[in-house]
């Protein structure tokens, strides 16, 4: 299943850019980039993955070859989820499956609560359904300002783009992501910069700085009530060697991980499964055959949901 298509979904702002694999009669299944990645992250895995499911990999919004939102809007949480019902929208969709890389099984997560008879299943992929505000409390005031005022001065600046050659561009995507190898950080590339005259320039959009500028946090209050809002079976992959929390500053407090693995086994009971397997962040591009096999029996699992309104 290499072949792909691809196609661009009209939505008010410009497209959302897609990749496509099997046929559209077959159970959907939405897959969700990371942070500044985009829908070349999945190249490895989809091939490897049963071929009876139409996979869809989206290009979030100011990523990879989408369009850019308009002037003077910022990017936050939100409006990613709102992008992926645009999507389902798109395709006529009723009910479809995620899988989510990183911030995107966040996107997933928090879709799956608020539409929550639309989500068959929901992958997570070195990812957590929500992001738990235990680590951040002090800080989330400071996100907020921070994205405001980041957006504010790259408007302000009229910095031209700048145009690098692809080793210079290879080589700054991987020192800012050591998890990243060489050959998967080419592969994102592809899709995230476009070819000028005396070079290469980034396609994403400079306004989007760090994550945890953008990301909803929520408490563990919250995070029972969300939990208890999906119907849909949930499988975490959890990378052994991978991330524990947004920032890499506080990946070695694993207590927020354990909290959510507990509260979603609680809650979900046989509708949750946990897996760790040997890898980093990027376990999906650089050892996807590690992943491939779990995220195949589940996808071909009978759904477990019980039907609740």
């Amino acid at each position: 299943m290499g072949l792909f298509s691809e196609l661009k979904l009209a939505v008010p702002w410009g497209h959302i850019a897609v990749k496509v694999w099997g046929s559209q009669k077959n159970p959907p299944v939405l897959c969700l980039h990371g942070w500044l990645d985009n829908a070349n992250s999945f190249d490895r895995l989809i091939p490897l993955l049963p071929q009876d499911f139409h996979y869809v990999a989206m290009d979030f919004g100011g990523h990879g070859l989408s369009s850019h939102y308009k002037p003077g809007l910022l990017y936050n949480h939100q409006n990613f989820v709102s992008e992926v019902r645009r999507v389902a929208a798109a395709f006529k969709w009723t009910r479809f499956s995620f899988m989510g890389h990183s911030f995107g099984g966040t996107v997933g997560g928090m879709f799956s609560c608020i539409f929550p008879e639309m989500v068959d299943k929901l992958i997570l992929l070195d990812s957590t359904p929500f992001l738990l505000d235990c680590n951040e409390t002090e800080n989330i005031v400071t996100y907020k300002r921070r994205n405001i005022e980041h957006m504010l001065q790259v408007e302000a600046s009229q910095d031209s783009l700048r145009v690098s050659s692809m080793e210079e561009m290879l080589q700054g995507l991987l020192n800012k992501n050591s998890h990243l190898n060489k050959e998967c950080g080419e592969l994102l590339l592809q899709r995230g910069t476009r070819k000028m005259a005396t070079g290469v320039v980034s396609n994403r959009d400079r306004r989007l700085s760090v994550p945890e500028h953008s990301f909803d946090f929520v408490s563990k209050e919250m995070l029972v009530h969300f939990i208890s809002r999906l119907q849909a079976d949930v499988l975490l992959i959890k990378a052994t060697q991978g991330y524990y929390d947004v920032r890499r500053a506080n990946d070695d407090n694993k207590e927020p991980l354990l909290f959510m693995v507990d509260t979603l086994r609680t809650i979900l009971k046989e509708r949750f499964q946990y897996v760790e397997v040997p890898g980093n962040h990027y376990v999906h591009m650089n050892d996807h055959h590690l992943v491939a096999g779990v995220v195949s029996s589940f996808l071909q699992s009978q759904p477990r949901t019980t039907s609740r309104m």
